[in-house]
C-alpha cells in the first residue's frame, strides 16, 4: 500500500487548485459570440402600437371625458334644482308674510274705523243728551217769538237768542229736521193729527209742525211732531 493510501487525511488537507486569473494585459474578447443572450433583441427599437389599439384607447379616453362632462352637468343640474327649491320656499314664505301683513293692516284699519265710529257715537250720545235738556227752553223761545207782542225790543231779543242757539247747535253738528211741507217720514217724524188737505196741499205731506225735530248726523235727537194732510 502506498503512503497516500495509508494516510487519506493528508490528501484531504491539501488546498484546492486556484482558478486561473485573467491576464490584465490580455484584450477582452469582442467577438460576436462573446455578447450575452438577448442583448441584440434589447437593442432593437420598440415596434409601434397597432392602429386598433390606438383607436380603442382614443375611444376610451373620449368616453371617460363624456362621462365626466355628464357627471358635471348632472351635478350642476341637481344644484340648480336644490337652489330653485330653496328660492320657491323663500318666495312662498315672502308671499305668506306679505299676506299676513296685509291682513294685519286691514284688521288695524277696520279697528281704527270702528274705534272712530264708536268715539263719534259716544260723542253724539253725549251731545244728544245735553241738547235734549235745553230743547224745552228752545221750544218756549219759539212760542214766545210766534206770540203777538207790542214790544219790538223784547221780540227782537227773543229772535236773537234763537239765532245764537241755532248757531251753537250747528257747531255741535245738530241740525233741524226739515218737516214743514215735506212728505211724512216715520223715521224722522211723529204724526199727532191728520186733517183734510187744503187747496194746494198734497195728501201725505206735513201741513203743520207742532214741535221741531233735531238730529246729529243719522242719529235722531228728537222726532218732529207734525200734522199730516189726509
Amino acid at each position: 500500500m502506498s503512503e497516500h493510501e495509508k494516510n487519506p487525511a493528508s490528501k484531504a488537507q491539501q488546498p484546492p487548485e486556484a482558478a486561473p486569473t485573467p491576464d490584465s494585459n490580455q484584450a477582452p474578447d469582442t467577438t460576436p459570440n462573446s455578447q450575452p443572450a438577448g442583448a441584440e433583441t434589447a437593442a432593437e427599437p420598440a415596434q409601434a402600437a397597432p392602429p386598433e389599439a390606438e383607436e380603442a384607447a382614443t375611444e376610451e379616453t373620449t368616453a371617460e371625458k363624456a362621462k365626466e362632462r355628464k357627471d358635471w352637468f348632472g351635478k350642476k343640474a341637481r344644484e340648480a334644482e336644490a337652489l330653485k327649491a330653496r328660492l320657491d320656499a323663500a318666495e312662498n314664505k315672502a308671499v305668506e308674510a306679505k299676506n299676513q301683513l296685509l291682513r294685519t293692516a286691514a284688521e288695524y284699519d277696520n279697528y281704527r274705523k270702528r274705534s272712530a265710529r264708536e268715539a263719534d257715537q259716544k260723542f253724539n250720545d253725549g251731545v244728544s243728551h245735553a241738547v235734549n235738556q235745553i230743547l224745552s227752553i228752545l221750544d218756549t223761545l219759539d212760542m214766545a217769538a210766534d206770540a203777538p207782542c207790542t214790544d219790538e225790543n223784547y221780540k227782537k231779543g227773543v229772535l236773537m237768542t234763537l239765532d245764537k242757539a241755532a248757531a251753537a247747535l250747528e257747531k255741535l253738528g245738530v241740525t233741524e229736521i226739515e218737516a214743514d211741507g215735506q212728505p211724512f217720514d216715520p223715521n224722522l217724524m211723529n204724526a199727532v193729527q191728520q186733517v183734510p188737505p187744503e187747496e194746494g196741499q198734497q195728501s201725505g205731506n206735513v201741513v203743520r209742525v207742532f214741535q221741531k225735530g233735531y238730529k246729529i248726523g243719522d242719529k235722531i235727537v228728537r222726532h218732529a211732531t207734525v200734522v199730516v194732510a189726509e
